[in-house]
Formats: structure tokens, C-alpha cells, sequence
């Protein structure tokens, strides 16, 4: 009640020993895991990461594109079994939330980059086969056609997940919205780079150009896509009991997303013809990690906000508040009230300061 920091900037709720604004990648998409074995999962981060560049830097490019597509999407997976996350039905989570935007981004990136293939898109940036330049037509279906629609097939799996009474929590929707980004960049890694799969151990390379490009793609390119569909789904389940479906804080989220997700393909659209072709992925990568840098402390926000919430939620269980007739909530921040609490915990605003309700002439107090 006396500290400044009303809003606990400075503890992040998954890891109170870092702030909330921190770039901590793995607190941030992993946070049940992280507040138990911190460093399982950074380890294992670290581990597929050393694997793919030294794979790409021998030559072994089939290894090393199947190993960038599937590293990060093998972790979360396990991560979601290892932290037994909802019980008895992580395998339909895995369906709704990976396969199913797994499929649809299989079939859409086959069908937008096989029939554009040679229309101002190219299977690799930096001048490895394809147009001389950029073109008007290519940038607009590379860096918004295919954003938008991306981010609409991302959002199918989350919202009917989200929708459920059992998966409606702020949390559950930031979780599925990030499963959701990492399994349709996946498909993307390999529908652009399926050539390079099935095309055997390459002998003359040039290996910094390799191991930045599937730094690139297989380690930034999900984390932005799926940092970013996380905050749209986040915004979908809203705080308090129930999902809030399609309001305008979702529609807020979802511009955010597809902003990002445009600002990003874009970025490395254009940086991908520059005339050095390992000068335009390591750009590539810093624009990147500077667009993930701002998602990063978006969604730390957003779970920061979403744990506080479930902790208020728990304190009402502890007391029999959820038997009463009405649960109430903050008319300020929407967090959960505790039982007869003249204050909300989370935001401090008194309960007083609320809007009577009118009374209809002959219906108020006597």
C-alpha cells in the first residue's frame, strides 16, 4: 500500500525476480515452466539452436531446415506435457492450437507462394534465385496479403479453444495464440525451404549466410509470429470470468498482431535484395529481434496482468465467494473482487466510486 509501484512494474508475476519490462524470452512464453526449471527449457533453446548452425555450417541443409522448422515447436510441445498444463486434454489443446493451424498454414503457404513463386517473391532472400528487385505487387501480397490472411487462419484454433468455459482464462489464450504463430511458421519454413530438405548435403557454401538465414527462420521468425497471434487470442479471453469474445480490445489485439506480422515481412521482403545476401539476413534478423523486442513487452504486460487476475480468482475461491449469488469485478480494472472487499486488490480504486445503479421512480430505497 506504500510503495509507488501500484501496478509491481518492477516484479514480473512469473518471475518476481525480473521487471515486467524485460526481453526474457523464455519467462515470457514458457511461464509455467519457467517459474519451477528456469533453465530447462532456455538449455534446450540453446541446445537446437548450436545443433542447426553447426548443421548449416557443414553443409547439411536438409538437417539443418528440418531441425530450425521443428526445434521450437518439439519444446513446446513437451513443455505443455511437462507442466501438465490442462489436465487430461493437452492432446485436444495440441489439435486445435498446433494441427489444425499446422494444416491450414500447409495448404495456404503452398498455394500463395507455388503460384507466386516467380511474381516478385523469391525462395530466399539476398539475390538466391528469383526477380532482380522488388516489386510493388510482390511487397503488397508478401508484406500484407499474406500477413492478414496468416494472422486469420492463426486466430481459427485459439478462439475455439478460448471460447470453452474449461480454456477461457487470459492465460490459456496467450498460450494457444502462441502455439498457434510457432506451428504456421513452421509450415511456412518448410513450404519456402523444401528444396533444401530434399536437396542433400551442399559442399560449396557460404556457411555465415546459412546459419544467419535459419537463425532467421526457425528461431525469430516464430517467436514474432507467435508472440503476436499470443496477443490477439490474449485479448479474446480478456480478464475476468468468461471469455470476452469480440470486443474492441480484441479487435485492438488483432490489429497489433497483423501490424507486426506486416512490419516484419516486410522488412525482410525488402532487406532480401540487397546486393550482399548475408548483409540482408543479418539485417533481417536485427529487424526482427527489434519487432519481437516490442511483442516481448506487450505480452509480458498482458501475462503479468492475466497471473494477478487468476490470483484474485483463487482468493475468491478460498473464501466461497464464487457460491454467492453475483461475483463482482473492478469497475476500473476489471479484476476480481474479493468477498465484501471495499477496495480491488489489484488496482487500489475503492468500490465506492462505482456508478449507482438508477432507480426507476417507486423502485428505490424507501
Amino acid at each position: 500500500m506504500r510503495t509507488p509501484d501500484l501496478a509491481r512494474r518492477r516484479s514480473f508475476a512469473v518471475k518476481p525476480d525480473e521487471p515486467v519490462a524485460s526481453f526474457a524470452v523464455v519467462s515470457t512464453i514458457m511461464p509455467r515452466g519457467a517459474a519451477e526449471r528456469p533453465q530447462t527449457y532456455r538449455v534446450a533453446l540453446v541446445v537446437a539452436l548450436v545443433m542447426t548452425l553447426l548443421a548449416a555450417c557443414f553443409g547439411a541443409l536438409p538437417i539443418a531446415v528440418l531441425l530450425a522448422a521443428f526445434a521450437i515447436p518439439i519444446i513446446y510441445i513437451v513443455y505443455l506435457y511437462d507442466v501438465n498444463l490442462w489436465d487430461d486434454h493437452p492432446v485436444q489443446v495440441t489439435a486445435l492450437a498446433f494441427a489444425l493451424t499446422f494444416v491450414l498454414a500447409l495448404g495456404f503457404t503452398l498455394v500463395w507462394w507455388v503460384w507466386l513463386g516467380g511474381s516478385g517473391t523469391r525462395p530466399l532472400p539476398g539475390g538466391l534465385g528469383g526477380t532482380l528487385g522488388p516489386t510493388i505487387g510482390g511487397l503488397l501480397i508478401v508484406a500484407v496479403v499474406v500477413p492478414v490472411i496468416g494472422e486469420v487462419l492463426r486466430q481459427v484454433g485459439p478462439l475455439l479453444l478460448a471460447s470453452r468455459p474449461r480454456f477461457d482464462d487470459l492465460l490459456d489464450g496467450t498460450t494457444f495464440g502462441i502455439i498457434s504463430g510457432v506451428a504456421y511458421a513452421t509450415a511456412d519454413t518448410l513450404v519456402r525451404h523444401w528444396p533444401l530438405v530434399t536437396g542433400g548435403l551442399v559442399r560449396e557454401i557460404d556457411p555465415g549466410l546459412w546459419m544467419s538465414l535459419l537463425f532467421l527462420e526457425g528461431f525469430v521468425k516464430p517467436l514474432v509470429i507467435g508472440t503476436a497471434t499470443g496477443i490477439a487470442c490474449a485479448e479474446f479471453s480478456g480478464l475476468g470470468r468468461g471469455h470476452d469474445g469480440f470486443t474492441p480490445r480484441y479487435l485492438r489485439g488483432l490489429g497489433e498482431a497483423i501490424a507486426a506480422n506486416v512490419l516484419y515481412a516486410g522488412g525482410v521482403y525488402l532487406l532480401g535484395f540487397l546486393a550482399d545476401p548475408t548483409l540482408g539476413v543479418v539485417l533481417s534478423i536485427g529487424w526482427g529481434l527489434l519487432i519481437l523486442s516490442v511483442l516481448l513487452l506487450r505480452i509480458r504486460r498482458i501475462l503479468h496482468l492475466g497471473l494477478i487476475e487468476a490470483a484474485l480468482e483463487d482468493a475468491q475461491d478460498d473464501e466461497g465467494a464464487l457460491e454467492e449469488a453475483a461475483e463482482e469485478f473492478c469497475h476500473r480494472c476489471e479484476m476480481p473482487l474479493l468477498s465484501r472487499a471495499a477496495f480491488c486488490s489489484a488496482c487500489g480504486v475503492a468500490v465506492r466510486t462505482r456508478h449507482k445503479p438508477h432507480h426507476p421512480a417507486g423502485r428505490g430505497r424507501a
